[in-house]
């Protein structure tokens, strides 16, 4: 009778643990941003579960501050890559190069590009031709690069963060739907109040800046990530978040007027996916080894706001897709146990 109360107490250890190393990331992250507190637990959460993150908000908000403090914090290695109209596949991946030995015998060398690091930052990368994006998707989905007849491995914790501004339209190309659905989380970063603003200048204009320390690390990473794979997931809560994956299809039964009126393509599986792998990672942080409806709630709108595809009339009169979520969570009923 002792054995389970121990297995118990260890569970709850580890847990404990969880919750205080991402209670020490977000200490550390927030000495550099200011705000956007919910931004920042789904980055760390995204991070968490294996994913990427699209991040998406007008110029200045922090954004490139944010990824390479968390790579700081975390003591993991760290690239920028600024995408432009004229950016190649080769500048991301790397290319083959011809390289002469001191007995001038020439043979080849793959010379590896931006895209080995254990955290990617792929600056506005709406901005580069499609090709270009291409070249990001492999990395994306098999943590792998393919050059040639070689194949890859990247080393984990892989993890892409992509920013797009909303409204620089001119030379940028939409990203493909395909693109789109490697991302587990679309997250919106909203324009600071005033009081953040106060906090901003003060932090920015004063001779002294806020040092960030390392936390945790990479080994740390990998074991908090197989944690919340043992998350466990209640056939009911499981059903919660098909049935609203369901809603964003216009020609499902269960679909809400609005979706049906508004929504040209629903979520992949994909999305659902992203809802309960983040949703595990959003109980762990809440001190829990079980998910919840209102765990699958949480997660649902940036793990689907970006799989929801919308028509022609959705877009002419500017309805946000956000809105479409919130109702059909609103009409989707929790299962029962």
């Amino acid at each position: 009778m002792s054995k389970p109360a121990e297995n118990s107490a260890t569970v709850e250890e580890k847990v404990a643990a969880f919750q205080k190393d991402c209670g020490a990331v977000r200490e550390e992250i927030g000495k550099m941003i200011v705000g956007n507190r919910e931004v920042i637990d789904a980055v760390i959460m995204v991070l968490l579960a294996g994913g990427n993150v699209l991040l998406e908000g007008v110029p200045g908000l922090g954004k490139t501050m944010l990824v390479r403090t968390l790579s700081e914090a975390l003591g993991l290695d760290f690239s920028r890559i600024q995408f432009t109209p004229d950016l190649m596949p080769t500048d991301i991946l790397g290319a083959t190069i011809i390289v002469e030995d001191e007995d001038r015998s020439k043979h080849f060398r793959f010379e590896r590009g931006p895209i080995f690091s254990h955290i990617v930052l792929a600056d506005e990368i709406n901005r580069a031709t499609p090709k270009t994006q291409s070249a990001m998707l492999e990395a994306m989905q098999e943590k792998s690069v393919t050059v040639g007849k070689q194949t890859f491995k990247l080393d984990p914790p892989f993890f892409v963060l992509a920013t797009q501004n909303p409204l620089e339209m001119e030379g940028t190309y939409p990203l493909p739907e395909a693109q789109l659905d490697r991302f587990l989380f679309k997250l919106k970063v909203k324009f600071p109040d005033l009081d953040e603003l106060h906090s901003i200048m003060e932090r920015t204009t004063q001779s002294e800046k806020p040092t960030v320390k390392n936390v945790i690390n990479r080994d740390r990473i990998l074991e908090m990530r197989a944690l919340s794979r043992e998350v466990i997931v209640a056939r009911h809560v499981q059903d919660y978040a098909l049935r609203i994956l369901q809603g964003t299809h216009p020609e499902h039964g269960s679909a809400p007027e609005i979706t049906k009126r508004y929504v040209r393509f629903g979520s992949s599986p994909r999305g659902a996916q992203a809802i309960l792998t983040t949703a595990k990672v959003h109980a762990l942080m809440d001190g829990r080894m079980n998910v919840s409806a209102d765990d699958i709630r949480h997660t649902a709108v940036p793990a689907l706001r970006h799989r929801t595809i919308l028509n022609f009339e959705g877009e002419a009169e500017g309805i946000d897709t956000d809105s479409i979520l919130a109702e059909i969570i609103k009409n989707t009923p929790e299962g029962k146990a």
